[in-house]
């Protein structure tokens, strides 16, 4: 039996519910779980307490796992899934997907094997996806938008018009929406700043104040804009919603998993023993190598990631790494950008 909902949400974890409970303000949404179980819990408690525990699901939200319950979201399918996750539940409901819908990735990572970004991954896996596919980023801290708190975030869509039918079906009052073209920009600040929360959590836990972090981020707000650049994104997105905005957001809440994983590594836990602890996917964590390497193919230095990978994957004690990213030689703070300066600004004078 199909679902009543012409809208319909793929992935059932903390944002994809909470996505839920947004979308339904204003009418019924399918929510896909994972497995039957988890959808029958979902169904009858009317919470997700595996991952929203405490947040109620208004009754607008349809719950199933069985990926013919799609056929019927003929208006927008969002994957709320993990990165990692991103090809296998594509693959999994591909079929299912309306040919109408706008389809959504608000997944924050790249495919570690293929260093594709998630909007990327869903052309190569969902018929005709090409050409309705948007990217959905931003200072989201799901809790805080489940409780109804005012938020932002930017949709990136290369066809205007998909990007306005998205911004007009998931906004509200409470959460409002900008759009923007750079597609390749809004995904890749997504999947960077979580690098950088982990080395800033484990900063604030190593307590390096406020002056130490705050240089911290920045610098790793640098590294990603010096990658999204190579990449072929606009720089200015990199100070926008989706990269400045959560940065900031993601840098310094409690409630982000990728802050909490730099603040336990900063504990000497290693990663082994934290990945099964934390309420969620930490995605700078499995973003970190594939990062690393599309970094590497560009010619582009990202010391403060490489560090996050050396703590996560090569043992190495936090302190270590952050004494190491400070001994660095001194360079100019706009290094790896002036090429695009150049080009932007070719009236400007050279920096003496």
């Amino acid at each position: 039996m199909e679902l009543q909902a012409r809208r319909a949400i793929v992935g059932a974890g903390m944002w994809g519910t909470t996505l839920a409970i947004q979308l339904a303000r204003s009418g019924p949404v399918a929510l896909l779980a994972r497995d039957e179980e988890h959808a029958r819990q979902i169904a009858q408690e009317r919470q997700n307490a595996r991952h929203l525990p405490g947040i109620q699901l208004p009754a607008e939200v349809e719950v199933d796992h069985r990926p013919e319950a799609l056929a019927g979201a003929d208006q927008l399918v969002i994957f709320a899934t993990s990165a990692a996750g991103m090809r296998s539940a594509a693959e999994r409901v591909a079929a299912h997907v309306h040919p109408d819908a706008l389809i959504v990735s608000v997944a924050k990572g790249i495919e570690r094997d293929t260093l594709l970004r998630m909007t990327q991954v869903l052309c190569e896996v969902v018929p005709d996806a090409e050409r309705r596919v948007a990217a959905l980023s931003g200072p989201n801290l799901a809790l805080e938008i489940a409780r109804g708190l005012p938020a932002s975030a930017v949709v990136g869509a290369a066809d205007e018009a998909v990007g306005a039918a998205v911004v007009e079906m998931v906004a509200s009052r409470s959460f409002r929406l900008y759009r923007n073209r750079d597609v390749i920009g809004v995904e890749l600040c997504g999947a960077l700043k979580n690098i950088v929360a982990i080395a800033a959590g484990a900063a604030e836990q190593l307590g390096f104040g406020d002056n130490g972090k705050a240089g911290l981020i920045t610098r790793g707000l640098a590294e990603m804009t010096r990658l999204g650049v190579a990449a072929g994104a606009n720089p200015l997105t990199f100070a926008g919603l989706a990269g400045l905005g959560d940065v900031v957001a993601t840098c310094f809440s409690p409630l982000s998993r990728n802050h909490r994983l730099g603040v336990e590594l900063a504990r000497g836990r290693r990663w082994s023993e934290i990945e099964g602890t934390l309420p969620g996917v930490a995605e700078g964590a499995y973003t970190v190598t594939a990062a690393l390497e599309l970094a590497r193919r560009s010619g582009v230095e990202m010391p403060i990631a490489r560090e996050v990978h050396n703590a996560i994957f090569q043992g190495k004690s936090v302190q270590r790494c952050l004494i190491d990213l400070l001994s660095r030689e001194q360079k100019d703070e706009l290094a790896g950008l002036e090429e695009w300066a150049r080009q932007a600004f070719p009236g400007e004078p050279a920096a003496p």
